[in-house]
C-alpha cells in the first residue's frame, strides 16, 4: 500500500477492529501498522520472559577451610565443590588462618593445590592462592558454561519425567527398587 492519509488508515483499522500503531514516528512521512496491540504487547512480553530463563547468571560460591581440616570433612567441603562446579558456577576457596596457623600459610597452600588436583577435570584454578591478611584465597572457575550446565541438568530431569511416565508404579530411587520390604521376623 502507499501513502494512505490518517482519517483513511484509522477508517481501515476500525473496519477490521486493529490498531493504528505508529511504527517509525521520524520518517518522512511517519510510518503506522493495523495490529492488534494488545496481542503485539503480550507477544513481546514472552519472547522477554523467554531469554531472561535462558540467560545465565554468573555466581560465585563460596567455601570455607581452615588449614588443620578432618579428611571427612575435606571430603564433604570437596563434594560441595564439585557440586557448584557442575552446575557452572565459580566457587572462591578460601582459607581462615587462626592464631599461630598464620605462621604456616604453606599448609593452606598445600591444602588449596590438592583441592584444585582434586577437582581439575571439572574446574581449572581461575586466580592462584593469594594470602589475604588472616585468608588465604582461591578462584575455581568451571570448564562447563553455567548455560551448558543448565540445559543437561533440564535434559536430565526431562528423562526421569519420562521414565516416570513409563514405569508409573517404579520407585526412581534404585535401591528400593531391588530390595521389596520384608516383615522383620519376630523374635
Amino acid at each position: 500500500m502507499g501513502i494512505v492519509p490518517l482519517a483513511k488508515a484509522l477508517e481501515l483499522a476500525q473496519e477490521y477492529d486493529l490498531d493504528l500503531v505508529e511504527v517509525a514516528a521520524n520518517a518522512r512521512p511517519p510510518v503506522c501498522k493495523l495490529m492488534d496491540y494488545g496481542k503485539f504487547k503480550y507477544e513481546s512480553a514472552m519472547k522477554a520472559r523467554e531469554a531472561r530463563k535462558n540467560q545465565a547468571h554468573t555466581v560465585i560460591k563460596e567455601m570455607k577451610l581452615r588449614p588443620k581440616i578432618d579428611p571427612h570433612d575435606y571430603d564433604t567441603k570437596k563434594g560441595h565443590v564439585v557440586r557448584f562446579l557442575k552446575q557452572g558456577d565459580k566457587v572462591k576457596i578460601t582459607i581462615m588462618f587462626r592464631g599461630r596457623e598464620q605462621s604456616r600459610p604453606e599448609l593452606g597452600y598445600r591444602l588449596l593445590q590438592r583441592l584444585a588436583e582434586d577437582v581439575q577435570d571439572l574446574g581449572f584454578v581461575e586466580s592462584n592462592p593469594k594470602q589475604d591478611g588472616r585468608n588465604m584465597i582461591m578462584v575455581l572457575g568451571p570448564h562447563k558454561k553455567k548455560t551448558e550446565a543448565m540445559a543437561e541438568a533440564r535434559q536430565a530431569q526431562e528423562a526421569r519425567k519420562a521414565e516416570a511416565k513409563a514405569n508409573p508404579g517404579k520407585s526412581q530411587n534404585p535401591a528400593e527398587a531391588e530390595a521389596p520390604y520384608e516383615e522383620p521376623a519376630e523374635a
